[in-house]
């Protein structure tokens, strides 16, 4: 009895991972990851004002 008990919560953990993944066939990128993303260039700054008021 007490075996059926602990092989029923094993039996329902391998069929939860059994589950898990990702199916099909591999999938590789084309590029990678760090050629395919372009820096924009840096917006530039304001003119300062000229009228301070102080």
């Amino acid at each position: 009895m007490r075996r059926s008990l602990l092989l029923l919560p094993f039996c329902l953990a391998i069929a939860t991972l059994a589950g898990c993944g990702n199916k099909g066939p591999l999938v590789l990128p084309t590029q990678p990851a760090a050629a395919s993303t372009t820096a924009k260039p840096a917006a530039p700054a304001p003119p300062a004002s000229a009228g301070n008021p102080r």
